[in-house]
């Protein structure tokens, strides 16, 4: 008889949690290999036995051809051991020891689970809690690593007879998922009156009556509660903005399904797959019918469909919600009672399955067929980022991003891990949210930073919480950061020199100004400031953000000084604040300087009459621009280049240029289309220089104004045609949600300098 030999098969990646184990089972069964699989701190093992090891060869193609739906294989080891003489192929019990192994982010009910809550017939027949190994909660449940049951808010859950051998069978699509339930064991729903807290008989169908009468419902979900109601119930609607404090401030919508979406929006394939897809994003999609008091002065609703099976349950007799976050006023999400959800609400329907680490839903746009991230959280978070292997290192890295819109970054093994969106943590219950997400993102994949990465700026929370860390401390210049992000992202080496195009409201330059229109020509190690937009004042400084007036005066003080044209669009302004600004610009109080690409929007929106007097949420007037704009490519405005090192961009010709084409009469639409083509060519401008001078093959594009569909897009199609490779962040959001990433690839390649030194 032929000798047994034996291989040994490591599995790292998104490889616990989403079937693994049980395929693997079901594959070593099926080509008759005896051996062993188990999960443990980094993976999966696998051992094989056979006296044919052509089969373990085929296992391996099987393996990755064949893979669950929800892994993710990142990398796979191959050792060859002395056998043992195993009969049987087994599945063993999770091994305990050090801790770092992907799990899958929140993933919506799968089809299989659907029909089975579907049927009569079925023992979770309208159960609200169906799930299975390819679906259902992951990281919002888990408090630790490996996944198994007694390490998820899942623990107290005693399961039944009928589920235990579900969750024992190998065989089963239900073995080792560890939120499986029933009703009998599991979680259960319950209807509240948020004044009286008396319970409610048949929760989901008298919630769904309270919301067909106008009521409010805050409803419990994934990673929080969703603020609740009809739609199409305007005086429910606008009670709801009342509760929230928006004004104007988009609503996200649920519908029904993909069909009832397209009623009021366009939906092209690719933002179809998306909505459709098991992340289940909020996908930003253009009006085909207005709705009043959604997303007033703006062209797109954001529509997600239903993920979870309690959301399929209340559906089914509605078909367009509005689905909001549970947060008051900048702070978090609301994830459990107790945190002051009744106060927002009519009622709550709530149930007993406690959620550990809240996350928002995913928004995004489709832009170009790839995702553009507005903010990346539920069912992406915490996929992982590989780096380029010349930037790897031993150490254990922590990143911080910045102030507003923060995400936090890990580094271990090769691999960067990125938080949920955080929001602005200048409010005081998003920083203790940071904080919970640091110590919960520290502990499961059990990093323990020797250095630490946070922005330039001294005053951002998150430099003075690096500080007090007492490890090795880098910072690193915010539009650089945001550079360096779809770099590591697109794996760009180390030895390329790109040019970085960081486009936002705000970050702290290296003179101490307020930069925001930047070109850089940076590797991972250094930057150049190659160009910027010229300064001008920032009147009222951080009020200058939130008045959008004040940037237009600034722009008209560079061209006529104190003696501005009068103007419709100030009409509604006192002479004397007017006056009181001007004079601020002048004598230089409280004024200091900016290059914002995002201030200068803000400028032009006002001027065309876009623009609130004070704006209610960040980028307001650039969004309702963009909302009346359309992409135009060959119609721009003239602009200048100051040739001083680094060069300057002059916008006063374009804004002289679009008083002339006001006071003309022109279409408003067109300016701001021209508008926008006008900072697309300038781009484009500073890139063909760039070349010439530095022989640049790459442009990185970053930063929030990149959000905006039509300069992305216009970009992206303009410098492809003129030779460039052009890279952007894809599976994260080019804001400063992106900056901790940014962040962690300038700690790599120091470390690495660092090292080469000693």
């Amino acid at each position: 008889m032929k000798k047994k030999e034996a291989v040994k098969v490591t599995v790292f990646g998104v490889v616990q949690g989403v079937g693994f184990r049980p395929f693997v089972y079901r594959l070593a069964k099926k080509l008759e290999l005896n051996g062993w699989v188990k999960n443990f701190g980094l993976g999966v093992e696998i051992w094989l036995e056979d006296s044919n090891s052509k089969k373990f060869s085929k296992f391996l193609d099987l393996l990755e051809k064949n893979k669950p739906p929800l892994s993710l294989i990142k990398e796979i080891k191959v050792k060859k051991v002395k056998a043992e003489g195993f009969k049987d192929f087994i599945i063993k019990k999770s091994e305990p020891g050090e801790t770092f192994v992907f799990i899958s982010p929140d993933i919506s009910v799968c089809d299989e689970c659907l029909k089975e809550m579907q049927n009569p017939q079925d023992r979770r027949y309208r159960y609200p809690f169906i799930n299975c190994t390819n679906c259902g909660p992951r990281y919002t449940i888990v408090k630790s690593l490996p996944y198994d049951r007694d390490k998820t808010t899942m623990k107290d859950f005693i399961m039944c007879q009928e589920c235990k051998e579900e969750y024992s069978n190998p065989l089963d699509r239900r073995y080792h998922a560890q939120p499986v339930a029933c009703p009998i064991c599991g979680p259960h729903v319950e209807l509240k009156d948020a004044r009286t807290g008396s319970k409610i008989e048949n929760p989901i169908e008298s919630a769904v009556a309270l919301i067909k009468k106008g009521k409010i419902l805050a409803v419990k979900g994934l990673g929080g509660f969703h603020l609740i109601c009809d739609a199409f119930n305007e005086k429910a609607v606008l009670k709801l903005r009342e509760i929230k404090e928006r004004k104007t401030k988009p609503f996200a919508l649920m519908a029904k399904s993909l069909e009832i979406a397209e009623r009021f929006v366009e939906v092209t394939p690719e933002e179809g797959n998306f909505l459709l897809s098991p992340q289940r994003p909020i996908v930003l999609l253009k009006k085909r019918k207005e709705i009043p008091n959604i997303a007033p002065f703006l062209n797109e609703f954001g529509i997600m469909l239903p993920y979870t099976p309690l959301h399929y349950l209340l559906m089914e007799d509605l078909d367009l919600i509005v689905a909001t976050s549970s947060n008051k006023k900048d702070a978090p999400i609301i994830k459990e009672e107790g945190e002051g959800v009744e106060e927002l609400c009519d009622y709550v329907l709530t149930h007993n399955r406690p959620i550990f680490m809240r996350a928002d839903d995913s928004v995004m746009k489709v832009v170009n067929k790839n995702p553009l991230f507005i903010r990346r959280a539920r069912g992406f978070v915490p996929y992982p980022q590989e780096v380029p292997s010349e930037l790897k290192v031993s150490s254990n890295l922590i990143a911080l991003g910045g102030e507003l819109k923060d995400t936090i970054s890990i580094y271990k093994n090769g691999y960067i891990v990125t938080s949920q969106f955080l929001g602005d943590l200048d409010e005081y219950k998003n920083f203790q949210y940071f904080e919970e997400a640091l110590q919960h993102l520290t502990h499961l994949f059990e990093v323990k930073p020797e250095i630490i990465i946070s922005d330039l700026h001294p005053d951002f929370r998150t430099t003075r919480f690096a500080q007090k860390m007492n490890i090795p401390h880098f910072q690193i210049q915010h539009h650089f950061a945001h550079s360096l992000a779809p770099m590591i992202e697109h794996g760009i080496s180390p030895k390329e020199t790109v040019l970085g195009v960081s486009f936002d409201g705000f970050g702290y330059g290296d003179d101490g100004n307020a930069w925001g229109g930047e070109f850089l020509i940076c590797n991972y190690s250094s930057y150049k400031r190659f160009a910027h937009f010229e300064y001008v004042h920032l009147p009222g400084g951080d009020l200058a953000s939130k008045q959008p007036w004040r940037m237009a005066l600034s722009y008209l003080y560079e061209l006529f000084g104190e003696d501005i044209p009068n103007l419709d669009v100030f009409a509604d302004i006192e002479k004397k604040k007017i006056k009181a600004v001007l004079s601020q610009i002048k004598y230089k109080i409280n004024a200091p300087l900016t290059s914002s690409c995002g201030r200068l929007f803000d400028a032009i929106s006002y001027l065309l009459g876009i623009a609130p007097l004070e704006v209610e949420y960040e980028a307001e007037a650039p969004m309702r621009l963009e909302a009346i704009s359309f992409p135009v490519e060959n119609e721009f405005y003239e602009f200048k280049l100051i040739n001083k090192k680094p060069i300057q961009i002059s916008f006063l010709p374009v804004v002289t240029s679009i008083l002339n084409d006001l006071k003309n009469k022109k279409d408003v639409s067109l300016i701001a289309s021209k508008f926008h083509s006008t900072i697309v060519q300038v781009i484009k401008e500073i890139a063909i220089f760039a070349r010439g001078k530095f022989g640049i093959k790459t442009v990185s594009l970053s930063g929030g104004v990149f959000l905006n569909k039509i300069i992305l897009s216009l970009c992206e199609k303009i410098l492809e045609r003129e030779g460039f490779r052009v890279i952007r962040s894809i599976n994260y959001s080019p804001n400063d949600e992106s900056l901790s990433i940014g962040q962690i690839a300038y700690g790599l390649i120091k470390l690495k300098e660092l090292k080469n030194e000693q």
